[in-house]
């Protein structure tokens, strides 16, 4: 019996993974749940999940929660802020954990959880993007097992021989990272100037949270990508081709020097992933029908449009730049994509307060949490300023 906590419980990767944990009560427990703003939801989790705790962010939310559980008879012990995120994802209780916060917010529970020596599922690619070398040092230190959850990731993975983190010896050429393309896929960047936040979340293939579906439509979703690949995979970002395939069924490909090409396919759904990564090495049931090769009939290709994209060219010059740039550029992209949302600058313009932070700021290379935070902070800062100044 696996007892899991799951950082992220109410966003679209928590419930996919409790509804693969309900499949299997026999296999898999739940200690702890995380949420933020949806407290009635993470309340009939707890109920449906037997929890042991429920983590928010804050006193208020705690209150608001505690009354939900009180009154439905639900004994889960309510507690919140960062460190209380950090004791659930360490607690020696727990041998799992799905990493599933969006954003920063994710990267000191996830750590924290590294350090003890647990399987993290990994599905928060900002641990990586913001401090690859001081996570992937934890991971070796501890002996963690770091497992990706994001498609495109595990799809690699399943890829690749067992002595993966030997890129070179395995015979491995290139990574094929795949791509949807998001809703405006074939557009310019001229049409898209004006498009609005509900057609940027309107992705054709995945149901995903705001945030991250406005990055799946400007690509910068498939950059932060690319830079988790370079940390997970230990290889250079001239080893991965972005790929555009819009029907989302190969999730990804690994090239080798000898001409194949091994790919994974499935129906876009996100509990597939997650299945894979909560059994490994073994395979269990998901609830995903059965790929039909007969309905898709076609598979289609294209190469990515940088001009008209430019936050996945952002990113590829980021993961070449390496220290604390990708850090810079995802955190300018959190304030840009949250101000697109507030109706507050354009879509296309995401890309330009993140060119502009990563063209002001300089880079270093970070020895510490406290350096990368240091730089997060400071881009947060430069883009929010920024914004002011465009809004002016």
């Amino acid at each position: 019996m696996r007892c899991i906590t799951l950082l992220g419980a109410t966003g679209s990767i928590g419930v996919s993974t409790l509804d693969v944990i309900a499949r299997h009560p026999d296999k898999y427990s739940v200690y702890a749940l995380t949420g933020n703003l949806q407290i009635d939801k993470l309340a009939l989790q707890c109920q449906q999940h037997k929890a042991k705790f429920a983590v928010v962010n804050d006193e208020v939310a705690a209150a608001k929660l505690d009354v939900l559980l009180q009154a439905s008879g639900c004994a889960t012990e309510v507690i919140y802020g960062m460190d209380a995120l950090c004791q659930v994802a360490s607690d020696d209780a727990v041998d799992t954990v799905m990493a599933a916060i969006v954003g920063a917010a994710g990267l000191m529970p996830t750590l924290a959880a590294v350090k003890t020596g647990k399987k993290i599922l990994l599905a928060n690619k900002e641990s990586l993007v913001m401090a690859g070398g001081l996570f992937m040092q934890a991971v070796k230190e501890s002996g963690s097992v770091l497992l990706p959850i994001d498609s495109e990731h595990n799809a690699i993975f399943q890829c690749l021989p067992a002595d993966y983190q030997q890129a070179h010896s395995s015979g491995i050429n290139k990574l094929l990272l795949s791509a949807s393309g998001g809703p405006f896929r074939g557009w310019s960047a001229e049409q898209m100037s004006a498009v609005t936040p509900d057609q940027a979340c309107a992705h054709p293939n995945w149901s995903m949270g705001r945030k991250i579906s406005v990055d799946s439509a400007s690509l910068m979703n498939k950059g932060l990508e690319l830079i988790e690949a370079c940390w997970l995979f230990d290889v250079g970002p001239e080893k991965i081709e972005v790929v555009v395939h819009p029907q989302s069924i190969i999730h990804s490909a690994v090239q080798y020097i000898d001409g194949s090409v091994l790919a994974q396919l499935g129906n876009p759904d996100m509990r597939t992933p997650i299945a894979h990564a909560l059994a490994w090495p073994q395979r269990i049931d998901a609830g995903v029908a059965n790929l039909n090769l007969f309905e898709i009939a076609q598979l289609n290709f294209e190469q990515a449009d940088l001009q008209a994209f430019p936050c996945l060219q952002l990113a590829f010059d980021t993961a070449r730049a390496a220290g604390d740039a990708p850090a810079i550029l995802n955190a300018a992209n959190e304030i840009a994509v949250q101000a697109f949302l507030d109706e507050r600058i354009g879509f296309t313009q995401i890309a330009q307060v993140v060119g502009e932070t990563l063209s002001g700021l300089s880079f270093t290379e970070p020895e510490s949490l406290d350096a990368v935070q240091e730089s997060d902070n400071q881009a947060r800062a430069f883009s929010a300023a920024y914004i002011a100044k465009i809004e002016s």
